[in-house]
């Protein structure tokens, strides 16, 4: 099978998006290669297709469970064999999970870093046909990069079992030294990198300093129609502000991680179906919904950084029409900005009192708990301790990062059960306990591969078919599965919390100085870049964000707040510069009236001139002194 054959035949497109063909010419020769494809760019396609060309199975390694899950769904509607490994499962279930793998003609296997840890499944990735080794995500496996994980430097570990295998690490942001430390820690045999621009043509940037942001948000977004997205930073503001908005007769509703799954996507569908315009929510909403019709992505709170803020403006405008990715700050966002590296690098102390109360909380003895997962309530935790939530996000964080700990966000994942008996003794069973049989039955009917395989049911479902209450089902199953004929494992929807090591005392507790002082240098100038791109207000927007992913480019935007302004003044771009390049001079260690300027100045139009002057004092780049005289203004 081409590529192209694979993707008319599962995906039903005739056309690659651009560089998605290359990219996958470059796996299929055998090639490790590293692909910079932007927000909404088709990174998925780019494994998912020479994984199908080839023969074996693909191993995937992501952070983003719930976009695993995803995937994993919307491959085996497909009709693509494909299963992930993620937390909340047991340890019989991941077993199984993972045989299947090297028996059964699966063609993918999604995986979290922290996964790949376990001896058990390295042995069997050894023992897998594995066709590809797919990173997503792959900015996290570099200290240079806005999402470091330790976890992900031992990725290339398990090349070691294929080494003839090509591995295609995907991003959607990276500069270049986090480029070549990506190829550098994934081993690399030779430097290989495709990068499609991050240029977004239709997508105008905005930046307002603004005290009443909710107020500049509704003018928007009474100004430009269609579909939006409004990010806050924290739950609560979400649904503030979604009232707001239908107090003011806009459709709008909010979205956060905090929510239980049903409701999650009862609005986000709500959404991609423009039953409703806005959704309000925190930065847990957009990821992997290709909705191409966003006109309007508005951040009232500033980000943490450039990278994070450029992924979630990058949901707007997808299908090339034009878009507006507006950013509202002021002072007290600056202040705020800068005030939470204190509460994001905190003190030893402080982090062995929050994993003291981790432990006691789940109930995790001394010496226990290594490889166990633990649903967990963020906010029960600091309801029950008093604990501050932001606080005890950032040491979760930090002891992520240690590699003690791994936390994913709320998840729903479905009732499952595996037939534990052979099929000999099953219909022994039903003869002997007449009363479960027609139940059995109606199970096996239902289902297909219960006695190989971890198999995903819905109660609800099986209830109608068996003639029964749910509840009468819940209990069948419940006694089925302490019979041990069955394995039954309810439905869960919380975060999962994984302790990856033992639990120890935590005064024994040690977070390394140097490497907690160096993740904070890497967040300030993170932070920094963020401060300087709302700061600033005399370049174009555009060109600034391709700057800091070190993509020069010559010519502007043309449609971002900087470059409106400047196209109101009729002017090209070779008069323009050289017309602020004379005022600069003349204005270079001496002040001058506005006639004094213009009359010392080589130029025609005497009011293009006047233009240019009182754009520059707009843009703060010249002031009026004391004495009426314009004065350069350093930057």
């Amino acid at each position: 099978m081409t590529s192209r054959e694979a993707l008319i035949q599962y995906w039903g497109f005739t056309h690659f998006r651009p560089m998605q063909e290359e990219i996958i010419q470059s796996v299929l020769d055998g090639n490790d290669t590293l692909a910079l494809l932007p927000t909404g760019g088709g990174k998925s396609i780019c494994f998912q297709v020479p994984a199908l060309c080839l023969p074996g199975i693909c191993i995937v390694v992501s952070p983003l469970i719930a976009l695993m899950k995803d995937q994993v769904s919307n491959l085996n509607k497909r009709g693509i064999k494909a299963m992930n490994v993620i937390s909340g499962m047991t340890a019989r279930e991941v077993d199984v999970a993972l045989d299947n793998c090297v028996f059964s003609n699966y063609k993918f296997l999604y995986l979290s870093p922290e996964r790949l840890l376990s001896d058990m499944v390295q042995m069997r990735i050894e023992r897998m046909k594995v066709n590809l080794f797919a990173v997503d995500e792959a900015h996290c496996i570099s200290q240079w990069g806005y999402d470091f994980r330790p976890s992900y430097l031992k990725v290339a570990d398990i090349r070691k079992y294929h080494p003839q295998i090509p591995v295609l690490a995907l991003t959607a942001t990276a500069t270049s030294v986090v480029r070549d430390d990506i190829q550098e820690k994934l081993l690399f045999k030779k430097k290989n990198i495709f990068v499609k621009s991050f240029e977004r043509k239709n997508l105008s940037y905005v930046v307002f300093d603004e005290d009443d942001k909710q107020k500049r948000m509704l003018d928007i977004l009474k100004k430009v129609s269609g579909s939006a997205i409004v990010y806050c930073r924290n739950r609560r503001r979400t649904q503030e502000v979604a009232q707001y908005l239908t107090m003011n007769n806009i459709k709008a509703d909010f979205y956060h991680a905090g929510l239980k799954t049903d409701m999650r996507s009862t609005k986000q569908e709500a959404w991609i179906n423009n039953s409703l315009r806005v959704m309000v929510a925190t930065n847990a909403f957009g990821m992997g919904i290709d909705k191409p019709d966003v006109r309007t992505v508005i951040h009232l709170d500033v980000p943490d950084n450039l990278e994070a803020y450029y992924q979630e403006a990058g949901r707007g405008g997808r299908d090339e029409k034009t878009a507006y990715a507006v950013l509202l700050y002021n002072r007290f966002d600056i202040d705020e900005l800068k005030n939470r590296v204190t509460q994001n690098f905190p003190e030893l102390k402080i982090i062995q009192t929050i994993y003291q109360a981790l432990s006691n909380f789940l109930q995790i003895p001394v010496e226990g708990g290594e490889f166990n997962t633990y649903e967990f309530d963020l906010n029960a935790f600091c309801n029950q301790y008093n604990l501050n939530a932001y606080t005890v996000t950032a040491v979760l964080k930090i002891l992520e990062l240690d590699e003690l700990i791994t936390l994913s966000d709320a998840i729903f994942i479905p009732s499952r059960i595996k037939i534990k008996i052979q099929s000999f003794d099953l219909y022994n069973f039903q003869v002997q306990n007449p009363q479960y049989d027609h139940f059995i039955k109606t199970l096996l009917r239902s289902y297909e591969g219960l006695f190989d395989t971890y198999t995903n049911i819905h109660e609800g479902e099986v209830s109608k078919r068996a003639g029964v209450t749910i509840h009468e089902t819940m209990n069948t199953l419940r006694y089925l599965s302490k019979a041990d004929v069955i394995e039954y494992l309810p439905q869960t929807d919380k975060p999962q919390l994984q302790f990856l090591h033992a639990r120890i005392p935590a005064k024994d507790l040690q977070i390394s100085r140097e490497t907690l002082e160096l993740r904070k240098q890497r967040y300030i100038k993170r932070m920094q870049a963020i401060i300087n791109y709302v700061s600033q207000n005399h370049q174009c927007r555009s060109m600034m964000l391709l700057d800091y992913f070190d993509e020069k480019v010559l010519h502007r935007c043309g449609v971002c707040d900087y470059c409106r302004e400047r196209n109101k003044l009729d002017l090209n771009d070779v008069e323009f510069e050289n017309i602020t390049m004379q005022i600069k001079e003349k204005l270079n260690g001496s002040s001058l009236t506005i006639e004094e300027l213009i009359g010392s100045l080589n130029f025609k139009h005497d009011e293009k001139l006047l233009a240019v002057i009182n754009w520059m004092i707009d843009q703060e780049k010249l002031k009026l002194n004391s004495n009426s005289k314009l004065e350069l203004i350093r930057d």
